[in-house]
Parts: structure tokens; C-alpha cells; sequence
């Protein structure tokens, strides 16, 4: 099989921009320039790689058509750099990292990165338990993830753990006391969005139901700043602790193991990025 690196271009800005017409954009050329490269690659491998849905969405067969189209895009960029002789292009090296981490300790990865000059990222935010899955579809490279088991085709490495500890605004605390602690059964939640657990497995472990009162505040800083705000209890990661919010109990915290899992590839930018995000993770994160 003989794929063409235009056809497999044209699918990698299909799944990065959601349509043929902001894929052709990206890519200088006409949307049915798009649409003869995709239809090609689809007759070359006899299957249906795109779903024309909205966004458009790579099939399970374009998921791997896609990790091999991200190698071979990284690959090619860095020989071509290594032939430029100084004339160096700037490499896009797409990443799954976890909104808390993104928001704590992988700053310094991001400090490290803003001194290159010839990497791209390009951070794709979701919850550490699913980020591995854009691994196997060939969404990223790399990713921060609470997976320790290597997705077929990568390598993995325990980074640390990043603490959690149940916080609230004194006034919330006070207000929701019952005896010596909270009265998790009326106290206000927050939560991160339909994927966040750690609120639910602390009341589970507790043998306690969900309030009655649960908010979503899907991003990292505003999660935070509404439990700043009073609007209710959250899981804080312990960095971002300061003096207008108290723990709910001395010894309450939830360990969240991540790793970082990347592609297997002999790729000098990806064993750069792995350095950095090594230290920033051993200057922050629990090791025990």
C-alpha cells in the first residue's frame, strides 16, 4: 500500500480543524483538492476513513491511518530540519494534558517550551482517566494520564502523583458543620464536568449520596474560583491552596497517579518534550 503524504496530510487537518472547507484553509489548497485526497486515500485502502458528520470525525479505520499520518508529519519535519542547515521549521507536536495539571505543575514543561522557538504544542485539555484515548485514535503524540498501562505503540513512565485535599471557604465550612465535621450530605458541590470522579469516589468511600445541590464549572481557574466563591465544596489540588480556602478534615486526600505516556518513536523533539515535562514533574508532584 502506497499512501500518498498529501492524502494523509489532508486527513490530519480533517481531524485537527472538524471540516473539508477549514482543512483546506489550513492547507492552502481547494475544498475539493480535500475531498479528491480523502476520496483517494479511502479507495486506496477500501474503506471509509472520515464521517462526514459536523465536525467531521475520523472512523476507527481513519484513527489509524491518522497516528501513522502524525509519526510520519513529526518524522518528516525533523529530517527536513536536520537537512535545513540553520534554517529550522517550527514542529507541531500535539499533546493531551489534564486541566489540573495544565494549571499547576506542567507550567514549568510550558516555561521550558517557550525558550525553543521550534516547537509548536498543541494541548488538547481532558481528564487524565481518558486521555490515553486520544492516544489510540491518533489525536496526540503524548499525553499526561492516570493510565499505567502502555497504549500499544507507546512507552510509559510514572511521572508522581498530584494531591487532591476537599476544600471550601471557611464561611461554607462553618455554615455546613455538623458535630466535628461537614455534613456531606447537604453540603454544596462542585465539579469539574461529567467526567470528574474525585468529588463522588471521597462521598462513596464515605458511604455518602450526591447533595442535592451539584454545580459544573468546567475549567480549571473557574472551578476554583467558584469554590473561592462559596458556591460550594471541590476537590483542590494542593497547589493551588492558599489562605481563602480551609480542607474539610485533617486527613482527607485523594493521591491522582499520573504518567506520561508517548509515542514509540525515535524522534529527538519527543525526547526533548519527555525531559522537560520529566523535571517539571519531579519539582512538583508526590513521588510516594
Amino acid at each position: 500500500m502506497d499512501l500518498a503524504p498529501s492524502q494523509l496530510a489532508a486527513l490530519v487537518a480533517i481531524a485537527d480543524h472538524g471540516t473539508f472547507e477549514a482543512a483546506a484553509r489550513a492547507l492552502h489548497v481547494t475544498p475539493s483538492a480535500i475531498s479528491q485526497r480523502i476520496r483517494a486515500l479511502e479507495s486506496q485502502v477500501g474503506r471509509v476513513v472520515v464521517q462526514r458528520t459536523t465536525p467531521c470525525r475520523p472512523t476507527a479505520e481513519g484513527e489509524v491511518l491518522l497516528r501513522l499520518a502524525r509519526q510520519t508529519h513529526l518524522l518528516h519535519d525533523e529530517v527536513r530540519d536536520a537537512l535545513a542547515h540553520g534554517h529550522a521549521s517550527v514542529v507541531d507536536v500535539p499533546v493531551a494534558v489534564n486541566a489540573d495539571s495544565l494549571a499547576t505543575w506542567f507550567r514549568g514543561t510550558l516555561a521550558e517550551v517557550a525558550g525553543w522557538g521550534d516547537v509548536a504544542l498543541r494541548l488538547h485539555v481532558e481528564d487524565q482517566a481518558f486521555s490515553a484515548d486520544l492516544l489510540r485514535s491518533g489525536g496526540v503524540l503524548a499525553a499526561v494520564t492516570s493510565e499505567p498501562v502502555a497504549v500499544q505503540g507507546c512507552s510509559v513512565e510514572h511521572l508522581g502523583r498530584l494531591r487532591y485535599v476537599p476544600a471550601a471557604t471557611p464561611e461554607v465550612a462553618d455554615r455546613w458543620r455538623r458535630g466535628r465535621g461537614p455534613d456531606w450530605a447537604a453540603m454544596p458541590m462542585v465539579v469539574f464536568n461529567e467526567k470528574d470522579g474525585l468529588q463522588h469516589d471521597l462521598l462513596a468511600a464515605r458511604g455518602i449520596a450526591e447533595p442535592p445541590v451539584v454545580h459544573r464549572v468546567p475549567t480549571s481557574a473557574d472551578f476554583l474560583e467558584a469554590v473561592r466563591l462559596g458556591l460550594g465544596w471541590g476537590m483542590i489540588p494542593v497547589p493551588q491552596l492558599d489562605d481563602r480556602l480551609v480542607p474539610l478534615g485533617s486527613r482527607l486526600h485523594v493521591d491522582v497517579p499520573l504518567h506520561w505516556q508517548r509515542w514509540r518513536l525515535d524522534s529527538p523533539v519527543l525526547d526533548r518534550l519527555t525531559d522537560a515535562v520529566r523535571r517539571a514533574a519531579g519539582a512538583s508532584l508526590r513521588r510516594a
